[in-house]
C-alpha cells in the first residue's frame, strides 16, 4: 500500500479538523469540556476477503438483535423457551415497559447499529459490544477521508480502497425506508451535546433538517416541524440523538426539557418513525451481550460467524466461581456504563480494592460481567514524529432498511496511552480512517 505522501499531511489534516469544529464534548464534575478528537493518518487496512467475513457476521448479528427486540416487546418466546432468563430482561436499565406491545414502522428497531470489535493477535475478530441506541462516530472517518483526499489525492488514486462517501446515501435510504410521509429531521439535544458536530454534519450530508425539541410539535396525533418563519410541516421520520428517557416528558422522564411532549404517542400510532426505536437498550445491555450467540442460533438457526469475547456472568453460580478463581486475569464491566467508564482490570486492583469489589459483585451479580482480556492487535500510530504501536478497536456501522447494509468503512479508535486497552474518545483516545480494500 502506498501511504508515504499522505503521512506528510497529518498536522495539516488535524488543523483542518479543528477549523471545522470536529470535536467531542464531555461532562465531568458538572463541567462541560470540549476537546479535539486527534486524528492519525496511518489507516487501518482491511483486505476485501476479511471484510466480507466481517460483513456476513455483522448482518447476521444485527438481524438477530432486531428479532430479539421484536420478540421481547411482544411474545417473549425466547424467555419462555429458557434461552434468556427473565431476570436479565426486566432488570436491564435499557428495558422500557412503555414499549410493550409497540411495533415500530416496518418492524425495524435498530436502524443504525454501531458494533465494536477488536482483532486479536490470533488473527480472529471478536465483538466487544453492541450499540443500538444512539451510536455515534460515523462522521469522523467521513470528514477525515474528505480532508485527506484533498491533501493527498494521489494516495486515493493509487490505492484500491472502497469509497466511504456513501454513508450519507445509506443513512438517507434507511430514513426514507421507514418515513411515514413528511420531512426527515435529525433531533439534537443542542450545542452542548458530546456529538453535536456529528448531528450537524449528518444533517448537512443527508439533507435532513437539524432540529431541537422546541422546533417540533405534536398536533392531532401527528408530528410537525415549525420553521423559523412559523410554517408548519409534517415530519415522517426522526433520527433522534436524544436518550430514551429524555425523548418525551409525557411518557418517560417528566423533567426532560429537551424532548417533545407526546412524540411517543405519535410513534405508538405508527404516524412517525423514531430512529433508533425507544427501548433498544435492553438489547445492548452488556449482560444481554452474553446471550447474543444463543439468539443467533435461536432466531436464525445458524452458528455465529463472529465470536463474542469469552464472557462470564456472576449471575450464574458456576460463572461466579470461575470469576473469583481467575479474578486477576479478567476485566470486569458495569453493564450500565458506557464510554470506557465502569471498566476495571482485576490485576490492577490493590488487595483492599479487590475485596471491596468482590463484596459488591456478590451483592449485585446482575450489575457486572467479566471477560477474558483479549490481547488485541496494536496498530502503528504517529506520536511526536515517531511510529509507535497502540491498541485499537473498530466500530462498524450496520444500517437497516429492507435488509441490513454494512458501511465499507468504520471508526477505528486507538489508545494514546501505551499501557491502556481503553480506546474511547472520552478516555483520551484518537481515531484513524479505516480502509476497506476491494478485489
Amino acid at each position: 500500500m502506498k501511504q508515504p505522501e499522505l503521512l506528510k499531511h497529518t498536522d495539516t489534516v488535524n488543523e483542518q479538523l479543528a477549523r471545522y469544529g470536529v470535536k467531542f464534548g464531555i461532562y465531568k464534575n458538572n463541567i462541560f469540556k470540549e476537546q479535539l478528537f486527534p486524528f492519525d493518518s496511518i489507516p487501518r487496512i482491511i483486505e476485501h476477503s476479511e471484510f466480507c467475513l466481517l460483513e456476513k457476521g455483522l448482518k447476521q448479528r444485527v438481524t438477530a438483535l432486531n428479532l430479539f427486540l421484536k420478540d421481547i416487546y411482544s411474545k417473549k418466546q425466547i424467555v419462555k423457551d429458557g434461552i434468556v432468563p427473565e431476570d436479565f430482561i426486566f432488570a436491564s436499565s435499557g428495558y422500557m415497559a412503555e414499549c410493550e406491545g409497540v411495533t415500530p414502522v416496518k418492524s425495524v428497531y435498530s436502524h443504525i447499529s454501531g458494533i465494536d470489535l477488536v482483532k486479536g493477535k490470533d488473527g480472529h475478530w471478536y465483538i466487544l459490544e453492541d450499540n443500538l441506541r444512539v451510536p455515534s462516530g460515523a462522521s469522523y472517518p467521513m470528514i477525515a477521508r474528505e480532508l485527506c483526499r484533498r491533501s493527498s489525492p494521489e494516495t486515493f488514486r493509487d490505492n484500491r480502497l472502497e469509497d466511504n462517501r456513501n454513508y450519507a446515501e445509506l443513512l438517507r435510504k434507511t430514513m426514507d425506508y421507514v418515513n411515514t410521509g413528511g420531512h426527515t429531521v435529525i433531533l439534537t439535544p443542542g450545542r452542548y451535546n458530546a456529538a453535536y458536530f456529528e448531528h450537524s454534519y449528518l444533517a448537512e450530508k443527508t439533507g435532513a433538517h437539524l432540529v431541537t425539541g422546541s422546533e417540533l410539535k405534536v398536533e392531532d396525533d401527528k408530528l410537525y416541524y415549525i420553521s423559523a418563519d412559523g410554517a408548519k410541516e409534517q415530519v415522517g421520520a426522526v433520527y433522534r440523538r436524544i436518550s430514551d428517557e429524555y425523548l418525551d416528558p409525557m411518557n418517560f422522564n417528566p423533567g426532560s426539557l429537551i424532548g417533545i411532549p407526546h412524540i411517543y404517542d405519535v410513534f405508538r400510532k405508527g404516524n412517525v418513525a423514531l430512529i433508533n426505536a425507544p427501548g433498544n437498550g435492553v438489547a445492548d445491555d452488556k449482560g444481554i451481550y452474553y446471550f447474543v450467540p444463543k439468539m443467533i442460533k435461536y432466531y436464525l438457526d445458524e452458528e455465529p460467524v463472529l465470536s463474542n469475547a469469552p464472557t462470564y456472568l456472576p449471575f450464574y453460580k458456576e460463572d461466579m466461581e470461575f470469576i473469583l478463581k481467575y479474578f486477576d486475569s479478567l476485566v470486569l464491566k458495569d453493564v450500565a456504563e458506557a464510554g470506557g467508564y465502569g471498566v476495571v482490570f482485576g490485576n490492577s486492583m490493590s488487595k483492599e480494592q479487590k475485596n471491596e469489589f468482590i463484596k459488591l459483585l456478590k451483592k449485585e451479580p446482575r450489575r457486572f460481567i467479566a471477560q477474558e482480556v483479549i490481547d488485541f492487535q496494536d496498530l502503528d500510530t504517529i506520536e511526536d514524529g515517531e511510529v509507535v504501536p497502540r491498541k485499537a478497536d473498530l466500530r462498524a456501522f450496520v444500517l437497516m432498511a429492507d435488509e441490513p447494509l454494512v458501511w465499507r468503512s468504520g471508526l477505528t479508535r486507538f489508545s494514546r496511552n501505551p499501557d491502556s486497552f481503553i480506546v474511547n474518545s472520552s478516555q483520551g483516545g484518537g481515531f484513524k480512517d479505516t480502509w476497506v480494500l476491494y478485489q
